[in-house]
């Protein structure tokens, strides 16, 4: 199934070609979660902090659907 991916803040740097906030689309098994789709693209779990589906918060065991828009930020600190 195809999947829309844009990561941001640094995560980029993991998936050869991405770029920040540019969408990259990806072909994964039915069935994925946003977890296994992590560890697909080389990120590690402990670097995405936020993870948005659609424009919704999601967990990292939610199962992902065909053209789901996925969207990964890390943690970000500030002072």
């Amino acid at each position: 199934m195809r999947l829309e991916v844009r990561v941001f803040s640094g995560l980029e740097k993991y998936i050869p070609g991405a770029r920040f906030g540019r969408s990259i689309e990806v072909e994964r098994p039915e069935g994925i979660t946003v977890a296994e789709l992590v560890d697909s693209l080389g990120i590690p779990r402990s670097q995405v902090f936020t993870v948005l589906v659609n424009g919704r918060h999601a967990a990292m065991d939610a199962v992902l659907q065909p053209g789901d828009r996925v969207s990964l930020f890390p943690p970000v600190g500030g002072g």
